[in-house]
């Protein structure tokens, strides 16, 4: 563990085998999670994405019929450079997401499919700073909170149990969730071997960038890894708000 003013940071733990990436829209993991991703499918652990949307309204010159098909291809190929081959999209309304039992519904549904030992999503604080100057969107914030109940929700027999009747199983093996960019963050993960695989997997999304007008990928994903690296005491780095469930 590495100290750093008031902050403590350090690795977070990496005996699991099976997890399982819950997000709102394609490119939210590869904003800084995917060089993550790549080490731990490069290590042999099994990665699965779940997109809740298909961001079909996160290009403003493109129309959602277009774009959402789109983007869903952009980021089946951006999970295969990280070498994730599963993929599911929800295809809930982007931009509209609400917080709420439907949600955790279908999020615990996907925890119960995929059976898996730790469950990824970004952050859903109010903010990506901690003096709230860069303020999040409700996708983000909805989904996260979302995500954190229904890993408690796949673990409970009588929370949705028509789940259990159609048959699922419960699931009470996930051990932590893991936000990744909070303004929280006290864990980390060192990327600076696969931070070069993480630029590409964002530059998959090539629609999506050039909306963006000027953006440039290495540049920004640099600037974010090695602030965090640096709290780590290596290159470049991921830092991830951590959860730690007690399921009975």
């Amino acid at each position: 563990m590495c100290v750093y003013g008031e902050h403590m940071v350090e690795h977070v733990d990496e005996t699991w085998q099976r997890g399982l990436a819950i997000v709102a829209h394609p490119d939210d993991m590869e904003f800084g999670a995917a060089a993550a991703v790549a080490r731990w499918t490069a290590q042999g652990k099994e990665v699965a994405y779940a997109l809740v949307t298909s961001g079909e309204a996160g290009i403003d010159g493109m129309d959602p019929a277009e774009a959402g098909p789109l983007r869903e291809e952009e980021q089946r190929a951006s999970a295969d450079i990280v070498g994730v081959s599963e993929v599911d999209f929800l295809r809930l309304p982007d931009g509209v997401l609400e917080y709420g039992v439907a949600l955790r519904r279908d999020l615990s549904r996907l925890i119960r499919k995929h059976r898996p030992d730790i469950v990824i999503t970004n952050n859903f604080r109010d903010s990506w700073d901690p003096d709230g100057n860069a303020l999040n969107m409700a996708d983000h914030i909805n989904v996260g909170r979302a995500t954190l109940d229904a890993a408690r929700d796949a673990g409970n027999r009588w929370v949705f149990r028509e789940q259990i009747d159609e048959g699922l199983e419960r699931w009470g093996g996930v051990k932590q969730v893991w936000a990744a960019g909070s303004p929280r963050s006290r864990h980390a993960v060192d990327t600076t071997a696969t931070f070069d695989v993480g630029v590409r997997s964002l530059e998959a999304h090539a629609a999506y960038l050039r909306g963006l007008q000027g953006f440039e990928a290495a540049e920004f994903l640099e600037s974010v890894g090695r602030q965090v690296g640096a709290n780590l005491g290596v290159k470049y780095a991921t830092g991830f708000e951590v959860f730690r469930l007690g399921l009975l």
